[in-house]
């Protein structure tokens, strides 16, 4: 299949595919005579585990990783266990620090009037931190 009917097929757009393809996070696919990209249905699966990988918040760095362990038979799914563990760890500390900045928001919000007076605590608060 062309690029466009891979795209398609995986949900990664054509744009992102030549990128992952330029920094080797998938392998270069055949060529026709003209130089068109022909890709297989394992190119596709690939190109979709991407997808969810980046769906599911991983970095690229980290789906090279997974995506080393999946094509890897012999390896321990404890490897991909520990992986998934530490990206929840990640996730966790990202939302809390979300959750922070919305309490921090949200009270600069209820104290600030929200009227014609020129004074506002949320102003206040930027140009002091």
């Amino acid at each position: 299949m062309n690029i466009g009917d891979a795209a398609r097929a995986s949900g990664v757009t054509a744009k992102m595919i030549r990128h992952y393809e330029s920094i080797g996070l998938v392998k270069a696919p055949r060529r026709t005579e003209a130089g068109y990209r022909l890709y297989s249905e394992q190119d596709v699966r690939v190109l979709q585990f991407i997808h969810r990988g980046r769906a599911l918040g991983f970095s690229l760095d980290q789906i090279r990783e997974l995506l080393a362990l999946w094509e890897d038979k012999h390896r321990a799914s404890a490897d991909v266990r520990a992986m998934a563990l530490a990206h929840i760890a990640e996730l966790d500390r990202k939302i809390a620090e979300m959750e922070a900045m919305r309490r921090t928001l949200e009270s600069l919000a209820t104290s600030c009037h929200g009227d014609d007076r020129s004074d506002c605590p949320i102003l206040d608060d930027l140009a002091t931190q």
